[in-house]
């Protein structure tokens, strides 16, 4: 890999004796790893090598993954990279808090944050960049999450929606990327001298926006796959010195990982406080992480916020009604009634269900109005109503567990493999009526299928065919 050579006389200078070693390290082989998802049942029964673990994350293992295996597909495992994973360990979300993921895409800290809530609480998980908000929301919906909503927002834009709302706030920052160097040799071509200061700029426009979000007492995660000080301890410097109510908390360390630098923060000693994971030390691609605490200075959680009505944003917007017809509703009780166990679903009430246009949402109660925010998915698509019929979602199929469904059908592999690839599947089973079921391979609900005449007929979606 050819560096800039701003940027070997940068770390040169920054690192001295290191340096040589930093530098080959970006030319050295990355270390892969995945997480197993504790949301589905039974989630350590999958067809990979466990035997070796990465011991400072819950459920994290080192190796690789195929994208299309049943594991992966199905939403039991996701790929990240080790040094990610160690953001949302750090952030250790509790089941029933209110957390906001403010940077999410491509999602691999956002699933790990859901997981930790147990579908308990609220997570919010926002990306400014539409793309790569739709891919947010595809991984979220894999992982059967069913406490999420997905934002397309300007995190300036949700200060006035959410003022003093989470608990917890991550803020994995756009950044200069210079973690991904040895990932992706192709990012070198972004980065230039002044890169990691304008990069800064924007890290501190989106951290005092976060700031705005979170309750007193809440904590803020901070963190960056580059090796900047710019970014990096300069920014929990400058946050410490415009924030008085915040204090840095101390983020545990493992072998390989090291303090932030004080010499690269004007000596200040409280950037110890902070992690860095550099690759020449580290298994990992490379990331700093901070974490801070805001003062106690109200007794409760702020009230769930309440707007004026605006001018509805987006196409999301326009068509929703919380309400179902008397049609729509008939639709959705039979469905529930064939569908589920007599207790399954309960969680899919009348009074959390949230129309948008001719589909059919999850929306707890309980949970803020998005009305006037651009949201890619406003909670779990249970299904769209169509031509006096309800046609249920790809997302209900990997929400549900196996236990609280009655209307289900067991498929092997090579029939997985076929049904995923696009095509019919023959049923072979005992003889079931025709409807809707929940296909499952090997115990992991997959997909929703509908039988007819025994036939299976096809509905898993176009885009994510094998």
């Amino acid at each position: 890999m050819q560096l800039p050579q701003a940027f070997i006389d940068k770390y040169t200078n920054l690192l001295g004796d290191e340096a040589p070693a930093f530098f080959a390290s970006l030319d050295q082989d990355v270390e892969h790893g995945f997480r197993l998802n504790p949301l589905k049942a039974k989630y350590q029964d999958v067809a990979l090598d466990l035997h070796h673990p990465v011991p400072f994350v819950q459920d994290a293992y080192y190796g690789t993954v195929s994208g299309k295996s049943l594991a992966h597909q199905a939403g039991y495992v996701y790929s990240q990279d080790i040094s990610a994973m160690y953001v949302a360990e750090v952030a250790a979300a509790q089941p029933g808090e209110r957390v906001l993921d403010l940077c999410a895409a491509p999602g691999g800290k956002s699933t790990q944050l859901a997981a930790q809530l147990q579908n308990q609480g609220l997570l919010v998980s926002n990306e400014i960049n539409t793309k790569r908000a739709r891919i947010l929301a595809e991984n979220m919906e894999r992982i059967g999450a069913t406490n999420v909503i997905v934002l397309n927002e300007d995190p300036a834009n949700m200060e006035q929606y959410f003022p003093a709302y989470f608990d917890k706030i991550v803020v994995d920052a756009p950044c200069s990327g210079e973690g991904m160097f040895r990932k992706d040799h192709n990012a070198v071509t972004y980065w230039h001298e002044h890169y990691p200061a304008e990069c800064a700029v924007r890290q501190k426009n989106i951290l005092n926006s976060a700031l705005k979000m979170l309750r007193p007492g809440g904590q803020l995660v901070y963190s960056t796959c580059t090796f900047a000080p710019e970014e990096d301890e300069q920014i929990a410097a400058w946050l410490l010195a415009t924030y008085p109510e915040l204090e840095m908390v101390a983020v545990p360390k493992v072998a390989g990982m090291t303090p932030g630098q004080t010499a690269f923060a004007d000596n200040d000693s409280e950037m110890t406080k902070a992690v860095r994971m550099m690759p020449h030390h580290f298994q990992g691609e490379g990331q700093f992480v901070a974490k801070f605490q805001l003062a106690q200075t109200a007794p409760e959680l702020a009230p769930v916020p309440t707007t004026k009505k605006k001018k509805r944003r987006g196409k999301q917007a326009r068509g929703k009604s919380n309400s179902l017809s008397k049609e729509q509703l008939a639709l959705w009780e039979e469905f529930k009634q064939s569908f589920f166990m007599d207790r399954g679903g309960q969680k899919f009430s009348t009074n959390n269900l949230r129309l948008n246009g001719n589909y059919l949402y999850y929306y707890d109660a309980s949970w803020p109005d998005i009305d006037q925010m651009k949201y890619v998915r406003p909670g779990i698509l249970l299904g769209e109503f169509k031509k006096h019929r309800f046609e249920p979602s790809y997302a209900l199929a990997l929400a549900v567990q196996p236990a609280e469904i009655q209307a289900k059908l067991d498929l092997d592999e090579s029939e997985w493999r076929q049904y995923v690839g696009g095509n019919t599947v023959q049923y072979t089973g005992p003889s079931q009526p025709n409807g809707w079921y929940l296909l499952v391979c090997a115990g992991k609900p997959f997909a929703m299928g509908k039988l007819v005449n025994g036939i299976i007929k096809n509905f898993f979606p176009k885009g994510l065919r094998f």
